[in-house]
């Protein structure tokens, strides 16, 4: 298979991804990002002059670093439309103050909030994540990315929920109810 399609088979799973959480204009601000990154890449399979992009380097000096308590939280069972938040509490154990860039769920249905300003060396830090289980029945595995000045700039935590089915969004009795 090649190249291209690869990609395109990615938007579409992307894309299916993202409509699953419902529309919003996060998730259609992604799909074109993605639209015109497979457009960027097709591109660059028919140009020559294009520059290959090099991986990151781990820059030179001293770094943060994130400590979690923990990186996974299991709300357990919760009802279809309930929000629910979880707090990951951390420490900076780097040598260079932290500074969180950006955090984003992996569903318009997880959204975090996280300090905006730097933690100092031995500081610690919250970043909440507020899950919302409308229309999100049965087993859910949700991340948020946390992108900051740290080595690696990516890291996750991760949510899951059992979340039991509304009595509306179950199916209907077979056949007309008869009086």
């Amino acid at each position: 298979m090649n190249k291209g399609i690869k990609l395109s088979l990615l938007v579409a799973v992307f894309a299916m991804v993202f409509a699953a959480c419902g529309n919003n204009k996060e998730a259609e601000k992604k799909i074109a990002e993605l639209e015109n990154r497979l457009a960027e890449v097709e591109g660059k399979n028919n140009a020559t002059t294009t520059p290959e992009t090099k991986p990151e380097e781990k820059p030179e000096g001293p770094l943060p670093a994130f400590a979690f308590e923990e990186d996974f939280h299991d709300f357990g069972t919760i009802n279809e439309g309930d929000v629910v938040k979880h707090t990951f509490k951390f420490t900076n154990t780097g040598e260079a103050p932290l500074i969180i860039q950006n955090a984003q769920g992996s569903c318009g249905c997880t959204v975090p909030t996280w300090p905006k300003e730097p933690i100092p060396v031995g500081g610690t830090g919250e970043i909440v994540a507020e899950f919302n289980s409308k229309g999100k029945p049965n087993v859910q595995n949700k991340t948020v990315t946390i992108t900051a000045n740290t080595w690696p700039k990516q890291t996750r935590l991760r949510i899951k929920a059992e979340v039991t089915p509304a009595a509306g969004g179950e199916t209907p009795a077979e056949g007309p109810v008869k009086k």
